[in-house]
């Protein structure tokens, strides 16, 4: 019997040696290695109930991992095989398997940029938001129109104001988003930073606007932002609003007809016919007196400033030159004159389309 268990026990010391061979080469060539010496950045998303095994091929095939099976085995002893998250991760070829698998277990997701400039409405927002590929235009739509999440983002209205969308709410940023941000989130963030920047403004400045809500606020900012070609003229701007609405002149700005036919039609158009002019719609400031029932896009904070700080002055009309510029007029006889020469007469529009300038904010 003793020769019997000599070679038992050999044989078991030869494994037990063979085994830890096996393990320091797994450690050695295995785990201290990365699949490749370069530094190629690879995308690759866990989806939901995908194996780890799979998980593990996938990543091989990529590049990402020299070898899916030890890559299985170092996962399982280290405990992290049920930790990996679903996420869209970026990964480079450069990296050890440990630090890969720290990224699946991250669960954060790369972040895309999705940018809104100034003046933009919920309709231009919902198209970028679309063909960017975060999701569809409806459901951002829907999103903003959404009863309970407009009152949860910003309480009861006043008694005499209704507000039915989140126009003029969604902070003009860059935002950092994932594939996995939902739409409602997304809203959220904007608007809870257009409520700390309007607060921001708000207490900079002493105004005459105690009786103003902050739903009027925004809508005139609205109407400052979507008039203002050249910056240095957008308290000028706001000068003219208000000395109409003190009065009692109707404002007539023509981005609240395109406004106004968005609303039924459900898109921006720009041309204005003289029928539109005349088209009774709720945000028609041809047709209706004051302001319209709420924002026509989304204002900066420099627009929301010229709300508390308008210029001085005694203008009551302004009208373009064609070149992001305005020409402001005291009298209607003034305004009409600056009309025929920008407006009217050919040569005032020779070789300048509005369509096509560029928004002058360095002079």
């Amino acid at each position: 019997m003793g020769k019997p268990a000599k070679v038992f026990f050999g044989s078991l010391l030869f494994f037990g040696i063979a085994a830890s061979s096996l393990g320091v080469y797994v450690y050695r060539e295995f785990v201290q290695n990365p699949a490749s010496g370069d530094d190629t950045p690879v995308i690759y998303e866990v989806r939901t109930g995908q194996s780890f095994q799979t998980i593990a091929q996938d990543l091989q095939a990529r590049g990402i991992v020299r070898n899916a099976k030890f890559f299985n085995i170092y996962a399982r002893l280290n405990g992290e095989r049920s930790r990996v998250k679903v996420g869209e991760y970026e990964f480079k070829t450069s990296m050890r398997p440990s630090a890969v698998l720290s990224v699946l277990t991250s669960g954060k997701s790369i972040f895309r940029k999705f940018t809104v400039v100034e003046g933009l409405s919920i309709y231009e927002v919902a198209e970028l938001y679309e063909k960017q590929g975060f999701g569809s235009a409806e459901n951002f739509l829907k999103t903003v129109r959404d009863p309970q999440l407009i009152l949860a983002l910003l309480g009861p209205p006043n008694s005499e104001e209704r507000i039915d969308s989140l126009e003029g709410y969604l902070f003009p940023e860059t935002y950092q988003i994932t594939k996995y941000t939902t739409t409602k989130e997304l809203v959220t963030s904007m608007t809870q930073l257009f409520l700390k920047e309007y607060e921001l403004v708000r207490q900079n400045f002493t105004t005459e606007l105690t009786t103003w809500s902050r739903h009027r606020i925004v809508t005139l900012a609205s109407l400052i932002e979507k008039e203002t070609g050249a910056s240095f003229e957008r308290e000028k701007i706001s000068s003219v609003f208000h000395n109409r609405l003190k009065k009692g002149m109707k404002l007539q700005t023509d981005p609240t007809i395109i406004y106004g036919k968005a609303q039924e039609s459900g898109k921006i158009e720009l041309n204005i016919t003289r029928k539109d002019l005349l088209d009774p719609t709720a945000y028609n400031t041809y047709v209706i007196s004051g302001m319209p029932p709420g924002p026509i896009a989304n204002p900066g904070r420099a627009s929301l400033q010229a709300v508390f700080q308008p210029e001085k002055s005694n203008f009551l009309y302004f009208v373009s030159k064609n070149d992001g510029t305005q020409v402001f007029s005291e009298s209607y006889e003034q305004h009409n004159r600056a009309v025929q020469k920008y407006q009217v007469d050919p040569k005032g529009r020779e070789n300048k389309s509005w369509r096509d300038l560029n928004r002058q904010s360095d002079r």
